[in-house]
């Protein structure tokens, strides 16, 4: 399946239609819990008000198109239209699927947590520049990816798709993405809650939703997610 990629305007002005009105409204106090983050005892990462009156998990992977496509036409809506008011609540749980994703999952989730959200949003709204490598690597770089010890996997992943370059713009110098790329014990913690979500909850596919704990069937774009999230909301 395609899916046709918003423009950021388009998507600025679809914000507005998920409520319907020009303006969103505020939980008490004026506060706007789209810059509140927090983070899940199991280490999920949780965008605005974590008592919220819902709560949308969102099962998504770094190398998958449809999930960057979800990103870029649903980020702002459910930003404007539920989280920001105090509706609801983003978690965003990492569905590994490939060492690549691996490797970018490791990088997200070893910032600072309040920074989750930004990095998290600026790969899966950059997948397209750096997936390249993906389908166009030489056989030796796959070897590479895959074989030998993780820290000198991970690394070579990085250099590959130029995600070094990529987090120093954001900070991230060099020695402390390789202590993210050396962190063995996390990367093995994604996959083992990947592996919960297929066996434990049913998930066979990214991207994949809950809410309140009820997996969506046949939900698997924001076309799919908005009425069902409207209904809830309103």
């Amino acid at each position: 399946m395609t899916r046709k990629l918003a423009t950021a305007t388009f998507a600025a002005l679809a914000a507005l239609a998920l409520t319907g009105a020009t303006k969103p409204a505020r939980p008490a106090g004026g506060a706007n819990w789209a810059v509140a983050s927090s983070v899940t005892p199991e280490g999920h990462h949780v965008l605005g008000n974590p008592k919220a009156p819902l709560r949308l998990v969102q099962y998504v992977s770094y190398t998958c198109p449809h999930c960057s496509a979800f990103e870029v036409e649903a980020e702002g809506q459910l930003k404007l239209g539920m989280v920001g008011p105090g509706k609801g609540a983003v978690e965003v749980r990492n569905f590994v699927r490939d060492p690549v994703d691996v490797t970018v999952a490791l990088i997200t989730n070893c910032v600072p947590a309040n920074r989750f959200f930004q990095v998290h949003t600026a790969f899966m709204r950059a997948q397209p520049q750096w997936i390249g490598p993906l389908s166009n690597s030489t056989a030796a770089q796959r070897q590479r990816w895959t074989t030998g010890p993780f820290t000198t996997r991970t690394r070579a992943i990085a250099s590959d798709f130029k995600f070094y370059q990529f987090m120093a713009a954001r900070g991230m110098d060099r020695p402390a993405m390789d202590r993210c790329l050396a962190n063995e014990p996390l990367a093995n913690k994604l996959a083992q809650q990947t592996n919960d979500a297929v066996e434990k909850l049913g998930v066979t596919g990214t991207p994949s939703f809950m809410i309140d704990g009820v997996l969506l069937a046949g939900t698997h774009s924001w076309d799919a997610l908005r009425p069902q999230i409207l209904a809830r909301t309103k």
